[in-house]
């Protein structure tokens, strides 16, 4: 078969696929109808759970070329162009654009996704709070500097819900218009990025020079580029969305850096089958509440995965998190014993154990 036949059945391939795509717009434009009429919300993890799983299954059993991380791309870049027909819901993220909260959105929700960048975490909770847009995507935990204090506040101060993981691989370039490391007199960066690419600091003999913090990775990129003489640490998204080029990649001390965000809204998920779920713990101030609160937790036999004591308003609470949704009989029951000291932010599909 010569190279104009391949190509031709290429085009026959695409018009089909045009054709495919079209048929299945109509139905999710059918389902949606339904939705609105029944005021349901129109994004579904756990739905889109389901079909990934599905086609990744059915791939394997035939053999298809594709990985599951090709399947996942191409749907979920599906599914966002169907929820824009739908109903362009938007989606705010930690601004400003290219930062890492705003892959993390795209990662869910696509590039053709209706997205207000924020300048603060409060900011997104406010706006999901207020229904001035549908969606929040807010840290949570990063593995190297753990938990984002800003998000567990908000939760407590906030009636929002979580209805979406996302895990995010961080890497960080050291990006200048500077052609050489020596001619860098001071660097930008989020705060917290500096401390994940210290030894990388040290090894050039940039810890000694002048170390400016700034809102996001994605506004250091934008800095340095209108700096000379600077350089920024920031993703290579950013880098390359300011035009600044790249003199180091992958400079951060832990190669298995991840952080991982949460999605928020205003409506709460049916079971998936592979659930976790979210709670904030303000327990009596009384000797043995904790332990007690926790022994109720083991006997229900419900499989704890994180507990963090945490601050806010000067009173301890304890961020928690277990396997499976509140659905689920044994959590209910446990949910309602501690309603008084519990308060529900969200189950939703799993997406990792931990970062």
């Amino acid at each position: 078969m010569d190279l104009k036949q391949l190509r031709k059945e290429i085009d026959e391939i695409d018009n089909k696929l045009l054709e495919l795509y079209n048929k299945r717009l109509e139905l999710v434009l059918k389902v949606g109808e339904l939705k609105n009429s029944n005021k349901s919300p129109i994004y579904r993890p756990e739905r889109e759970k389901e079909i990934l799983d599905r086609l990744k299954s059915i791939n394997r059993q035939q053999h298809g070329k594709l990985s599951d991380a090709a399947i996942e791309a191409l749907f979920l870049e599906l599914f966002s162009v169907s929820r824009n027909y739908e109903l362009a819901e938007k989606v705010a993220y930690l601004g400003p654009e290219a930062s890492f909260t705003h892959q993390a959105a795209e990662q869910k929700f696509g590039a053709l996704g209706n997205y207000v960048p924020i300048n603060t975490i409060r900011g997104i909770f406010r706006e999901v709070n207020n229904s001035n847009v549908k969606f929040g995507v807010v840290p949570i935990e990063n593995s190297f500097n753990g938990i984002v204090s800003d998000t567990i506040s908000c939760f407590s101060d906030f009636n929002v819900k979580i209805v979406a993981e996302v895990v995010l691989n961080v890497h960080h370039v050291l990006a200048t218009t500077c052609d050489d490391v020596k001619d860098i007199t001071r660097i930008y960066s989020k705060d917290i990025a500096f401390g994940q690419c210290k030894n990388f600091l040290e090894d050039f003999g940039l810890d000694n020079i002048e170390q400016i913090p700034v809102e996001s990775t994605a506004k250091a990129a934008q800095m340095a580029k209108e700096d000379p003489g600077s350089a920024a640490i920031c993703s290579e998204v950013a880098a390359k969305l300011y035009n600044l080029p790249i003199l180091f990649r992958n400079i951060e001390d832990n190669e298995n850096n991840k952080t991982r965000f949460f999605i928020i809204s205003d409506f709460e998920n049916e079971p998936s089958g592979r659930d976790k779920t979210t709670i904030l713990a303000k327990l009596p101030n009384r000797p043995g509440a904790l332990v007690d609160f926790l022994l109720d937790f083991k006997a229900a036999q419900i499989d704890l995965t994180k507990i963090k004591s945490h601050i806010v308003g000067g009173v301890s609470v304890f961020f928690l998190e277990f396997n499976g949704h509140r659905k689920d009989a044994h959590i209910a029951e446990i949910l309602e014993k501690h309603k008084k000291s519990i308060k529900f932010l969200g189950s939703y599909v799993k997406e990792a154990d931990d970062v």
